[in-house]
């Protein structure tokens, strides 16, 4: 007998968890798994449910379906990740994008889209709507070309996230605002930053900033 995909339901409004529940448990060859309504919670089922694919809602109250999806990703690469938003947003997909999810969607898609989606994720491929794909991938792509040309000398010890967060603080952006760039807490941002100083052997912010300029990763223009 074929193996049904696990789904693990994330979403902080019980109607739109429901609704999506109610299409697929009678779907031929997936299964649900679990549900809940928050970021940290779904990390916690991730590991003791094991889900094949976790549909994501983006932005839930402690922690975003994008911070989560990266500490899932993190602890287990082989769990597939569908964001779902009410709205498409270039900063969602991007970000999305290099926090690891497998897949993207709008919550008004057809069943079938939706199916579509689940399947092709489990079968290790991405999936992203048309109208996605159209307004997002041609600039976030030339931007990631864009960055991999200009050289840096980051510590290779650091983490791709505290190489971001380094890069922010050095220009003087503040932990709040760093943290909704990021679409992560403020409390993950201090996180980070306390392990930048620790691995680069820096007492504080001026030392940081001085290296950052040092090693290109800002400009004094």
């Amino acid at each position: 007998m074929k193996n049904k995909i696990k789904i693990l339901l994330v979403d902080d409004h019980r109607l739109v968890q429901d609704g999506i529940a109610s299409i697929l448990e009678h779907v031929d060859g997936i299964s649900i798994c679990g549900k809940c309504s928050n970021g940290e919670e779904a990390i916690g089922l991730v590991q003791s449910l094991q889900p094949d694919v976790v549909l994501m809602d983006i932005v839930m109250k402690e922690m975003t379906g994008i911070e989560a999806t990266r500490w899932i990703k993190e602890q287990n690469n082989k769990v597939k990740v569908i964001l779902i938003s009410t709205e498409v947003k270039k900063e969602f997909v991007s970000t999305g994008i290099k926090s690891g999810i497998d897949g993207y969607l709008p919550k008004d898609v057809s069943k079938e889209i939706l199916l579509e989606a689940i399947q092709k994720v489990y079968a290790g491929e991405r999936y992203f709507t048309e109208a996605i794909t159209k307004l997002i991938f041609e600039d976030f792509y030339l931007a990631e070309k864009g960055e991999k040309k200009r050289e840096r000398k980051i510590n290779q010890d650091l983490t791709n996230r505290e190489s971001e967060v380094l890069e922010l603080v050095a220009q003087g952006i503040g932990n709040k605002d760093i943290g909704e760039r990021l679409f992560i807490s403020v409390k993950t941002v201090e996180t980070h930053k306390m392990h930048i100083l620790d691995k680069l052997g820096l007492k504080n912010t001026a030392e940081l900033i001085k290296y950052a300029i040092k090693h290109n990763i800002i400009s004094i223009d």
